[in-house]
């Protein structure tokens, strides 16, 4: 059967077309994601005809300040969700981890592929562990969560905001603006870069992002060609584990302006387990839950692992 991209309803979908579009930010590691999604599309339904339409979001054009300062992970969905909404593309693309946990009522959440690495990756030329950084190095990083987990394993470091795509942060490192950095192991394996890598930090002594390694793709909600498609590309194992993780993010209402972590795995018995962690960005406060339980209960384990630290937190956490 051919599978092509035909809008019966130019008022609802836009004009009519064959080429199936896909909204990406133009980074090389957003492009690797857009791209394996195109090939992952293809395989299942070798008729489409694809087309990558890249996108400048306000996060890149913004590099000489924290996003926490700057309007948060929005500013990278910011022009991927205008793009859908005008017709320029009919899919997009996300870092699920980059991904707001409420996304805008014309979309839907339309897949989530098999999640990759889920740790950090440590880069040093001057030592292969975190741990064995000398005292006063200068670590750097864009994101609290990571800052704040740095500063609660060594506060004798010293923590500087790196901003840019992988290949400007590596480049800094390069010129000698910090000692180390952290990057997601997950970017590194799709840009074919884990060459860099002076070790990966287990989930046990460094808790990864909400979501990190996963890719999500939204698209126009009613669209029932474009969900069909992408019902073939969604990894339900991936979905339910983000679904705990994001669930418990969404009930601390957090943000990249909040050092939070999360994970979800499941246990050799069928279980689900959810690790969670907020502290504060200076590493002197840290708040950890957990949860077992079944999988089809993953969004309950979620808002009640946030609704614990809520507790523990109190009103006034963060200032």
């Amino acid at each position: 059967m051919r599978y092509r991209l035909v809008k019966e309803n130019p008022k609802k979908y836009g004009s009519m077309t064959e080429i199936l579009k896909i909204g990406t930010r133009a980074s090389p590691l957003a492009l690797a994601q857009a791209y394996e999604t195109r090939d992952r599309l293809l395989a299942a339904f070798p008729d489409l005809t694809i087309e990558i339409v890249e996108l400048t979001t306000t996060g890149d054009k913004i590099l000489d300040r924290p996003l926490a300062e700057v309007g948060g992970k929005g500013l990278f969905t910011k022009e991927l969700d205008e793009a859908l909404a005008d017709g320029r593309a009919d899919i997009s693309v996300h870092s699920m981890k980059d991904l707001e946990t409420s996304i805008p009522s014309d979309q839907a959440l339309g897949a989530v592929l098999e999640r990759e690495d889920v740790r950090d990756a440590f880069i040093s030329p001057k030592a292969a562990r975190l741990e064995d950084l000398p005292a006063g190095s200068v670590v750097g990083t864009s994101s609290l969560r990571r800052q704040a987990q740095i500063k609660l394993k060594r506060p004798d470091l010293e923590v500087v905001t790196f901003r840019g795509n992988v290949q400007t942060r590596l480049r800094k490192l390069a010129e000698g603006q910090a000692d180390a950095t952290l990057l997601a192991m997950a970017g590194l394996n799709r840009l074919d870069k884990t060459d860099v890598v002076s070790s990966a930090l287990e989930p046990e002594f460094m808790l990864p992002a909400v979501a990190q390694g996963a890719i999500a793709i939204t698209y126009r909600k009613g669209d029932q060609k474009v969900a069909h498609w992408l019902g073939a590309l969604n990894h339900e194992p991936t979905r339910i584990r983000v679904t705990a993780e994001r669930a418990m993010l969404a009930t601390l209402d957090g943000s990249c302006r909040t050092p939070i972590a999360g994970l979800a795995e499941f246990t050799p018995d069928g279980q689900m387990r959810l690790r969670a962690l907020v502290a504060n960005p200076e590493g002197t406060l840290c708040y950890q839950a957990e949860r077992l339980g079944p999988p089809d209960e993953a969004e309950a384990m979620g808002i009640d692992a946030g609704r614990e630290l809520k507790a523990l937190m109190g009103d006034d956490f963060f200032g």
